[in-house]
């Protein structure tokens, strides 16, 4: 299975997050990310799902990736726990706090999780993918019809912000919504 390859590679890999082990799944919404950073948690590692941290519709920029980096990576990098704000998604505002023990594994799970500021201390970059079509399927499933401008707005910032990134380009593995391996980019 592939939770089972990803984690051996690495496990495989030196620490770059102090003694952490980071692995960033990255990908379009409704691609499939959840689904394989669940499978790696099962398996031992400490999963962050970006949805946890964006601030509503709008939050795939502005204070994610600080907020990402102060609350949970430098505390890690330095061997201590971290502890991020949740964003309560019906209340529309950030609420109780979760704390991010020190883990061997970490995945942080999201849009935006591989930007280009996770490189240097990523030791593995997975792009999941689907269709436009299976993804808003998917999302309208899990948050409603109501919801769907929200999803075709989301859609939008996420292309934008996956060309600026080259999220895609500089993933170490590629993945289809099933799991299935696309390319590896790193496999001699």
């Amino acid at each position: 299975m592939i939770a089972d390859d990803l984690a051996a590679r690495a496990y495989s890999a030196p620490p770059r997050l102090g003694g952490v082990r980071l692995i960033a799944i990255d990908g379009p919404a409704g691609s499939g990310k959840t689904t394989l950073a669940d499978s790696l948690g099962a398996r031992g590692a400490t999963v962050v799902h970006l949805d946890d941290l964006y601030e509503g519709w709008s939050g795939l920029e502005g204070s994610l990736w600080p907020r990402l980096d102060a609350q949970v990576l430098e505390p890690l990098r330095r061997g201590v726990p971290g502890r991020y704000q949740r964003y309560d998604w019906s209340a529309g505002a950030f609420a109780d706090w979760v704390d991010v023990p020190v883990p061997d594994l970490l995945v942080v799970e999201g849009c935006g999780s591989a930007r280009r500021a996770v490189d240097p201390v990523a030791v593995l970059r997975v792009w999941v993918e689907a269709p436009d079509d299976l993804r808003l399927e998917r999302g309208l499933a899990r948050d409603g019809v109501d919801a769907r401008e929200h999803w075709l707005t989301w859609m939008a910032d996420e292309a934008a912000h996956f060309a600026r990134e080259r999220t895609r380009e500089r993933a170490d593995v590629r993945l289809d919504a099933f799991g299935g391996l696309l390319t590896d980019p790193t496999a001699s």
